[in-house]
């Protein structure tokens, strides 16, 4: 359904990222951002998916100033190459390419979501950047972002049994932000990448599903 476009950020970087159209005028946009696997089979099926429904979907390739076509599978033996990744990112230029995927959907209405690093990444855009929504699933650097104040409207899911955002962590947001909704699920970090389906996909926990508590 999808295909592979070319954004250009504010400094001049070039960047890919995969697109999926409706059939008919969208309803609106989403940027949809990476977990730490990249812009992966999984990233693609989530535009895939919001596109099905009615919206065009942009995923911007967050990897590609360090590596192009850093896309990975679900496998621990990549863990290595995948963390090197992670580590790198220039959290300075990274808003750049953010800003540049929210930029190619307008004049549409442009939402954003984003699943682990890019629940953090969806969070900063909420505080810094010019999306009109945001929805952030188990944020892993929100221990390190929640004294950031919102501009957005913006919504959080956590998991209860997150190794990564844990509970302290949740409680520490909440606390600084008590008028932000979010919801917490009996479930695992990555509870909504059914790809991982074996790991620490919760069917009921996810968008499918979805019997979270209101925290």
């Amino acid at each position: 359904m999808g295909e592979v476009v070319t954004l250009t950020a504010a400094d001049g970087h070039r960047l890919d990222a995969y697109r999926a159209d409706p059939a008919g005028s969208p309803k609106g946009g989403v940027v949809v951002i990476q977990e730490i696997y990249g812009v992966n089979a999984h990233i693609r099926a989530v535009c895939d998916d919001y596109a099905q429904r009615g919206f065009r979907a942009l995923a911007p390739a967050l990897y590609d100033r360090q590596q192009r076509h850093a896309a990975f599978e679900y496998k621990a033996e990549l863990m290595p190459q995948i963390r090197a990744l992670r580590v790198a990112i220039d959290w300075q230029k990274l808003p750049l390419d953010v800003a540049a995927a929210i930029a190619a959907l307008r004049p549409l209405g442009v939402g954003m979501v984003g699943y682990c690093l890019g629940g953090s990444v969806t969070w900063l855009a909420a505080c810094r950047l010019d999306i009109d929504a945001g929805a952030c699933y188990y944020p892993t650097d929100i221990g390190k972002q929640y004294q950031e104040t919102p501009r957005r409207p913006v919504i959080m899911h956590f998991a209860e049994r997150d190794h990564i955002v844990t509970i302290d962590i949740v409680a520490k947001f909440k606390a600084a932000h008590p008028d932000v909704p979010a919801h917490l699920y009996p479930a695992k970090h990555g509870f909504n990448c059914w790809h991982r389906a074996s790991e620490s996909y919760d069917a009921p926990s996810s968008i499918r599903g979805s019997p979270a508590r209101s925290w």
